[in-house]
C-alpha cells in the first residue's frame, strides 16, 4: 500500500519517522511530507503559533504538492493529530484514495465532499481534549452522509498524542493495541 503520513503539530519528529519505518516494515510504501519546513515544536502551543503564522491555506498547499507525485498510485491518506485533519482534507478530495488512517484527529468536512465507500479509521483517546464526544459524534455522522465507511477506536485514559513515545501522552498499551488494529485496517485496502 501506498501511504502519505502527515506530522502533528508538533512537527515531523522521531515518533512520525518510526512510524513510518513500522509501515515500511509491514510491507508498505511511506512517504512523510514536512510540512514546517524541518521546524518542530517542544509544546503544542508553539507548533499552533507557527500552524497561525504559516496559515492553513499555505500547509494545505504544501500537503497537496507532498502527495500529487503519488496520488496517482492510489494513496491511502494518514497523519497524527494536525496530521490527520490535512490528512482527511486531502482523502476527501481525492477520487483515487484508497483508504483514511487517522491518529488522534479529525477535521471539517467540506459540505460539497462525497467519496464512495472509502474506508477510513479513526484512534482517539478517551476523554480528548481536542476531539469531543459531541464533536467526534457529528463527525462520525457527516462521514457517513457523504460516504464514508468509519471506524471508531477509542482509549480511554490515554493521553491525546498517546502513540508518541516521547511525549507526557504515551501510553504503550493504547498504541501498541492501535498498532495492531491500524495495520490489520491496511492489510484490508
Amino acid at each position: 500500500m501506498n501511504i502519505v503520513l502527515f506530522h502533528s503539530t508538533y512537527g515531523l519528529r522521531p515518533a512520525v519517522r518510526a512510524a513510518a519505518d513500522r509501515l515500511r516494515e509491514a510491507g508498505h510504501q511511506v512517504w512523510t511530507p514536512d510540512l514546517f519546513e524541518g521546524r518542530v515544536f517542544d509544546t503544542v502551543e508553539e507548533g499552533m503559533a507557527h500552524q497561525e503564522e504559516v496559515g492553513r491555506d499555505e500547509l494545505l498547499k504544501r500537503a497537496v504538492l507532498a502527495a500529487a507525485p503519488y496520488s496517482d498510485r492510489g494513496l491511502v491518506y494518514a497523519g497524527f493529530s494536525f496530521g490527520a485533519s490535512v490528512a482527511q482534507t486531502l482523502a476527501l478530495g481525492d477520487g483515487k484514495a484508497r483508504g483514511l488512517l487517522l491518529l488522534h484527529g479529525t477535521s471539517d468536512i467540506a459540505e460539497n465532499a462525497s467519496v464512495d465507500d472509502l474506508p477510513v479509521q479513526l484512534h482517539v483517546a478517551e476523554p480528548d481534549p481536542f476531539e469531543t464526544d459531541d464533536w467526534l459524534s457529528s463527525w462520525y455522522l457527516q462521514m457517513g452522509r457523504v460516504g464514508a465507511d468509519v471506524e471508531v477506536y477509542r482509549y480511554a485514559g490515554a493521553g491525546h498524542l498517546y502513540t508518541d513515545p516521547d511525549l507526557d501522552d504515551y501510553d504503550a498499551d493504547a498504541a501498541d493495541a492501535t498498532w495492531r488494529t491500524a495495520l490489520g485496517f491496511l492489510e484490508t485496502l
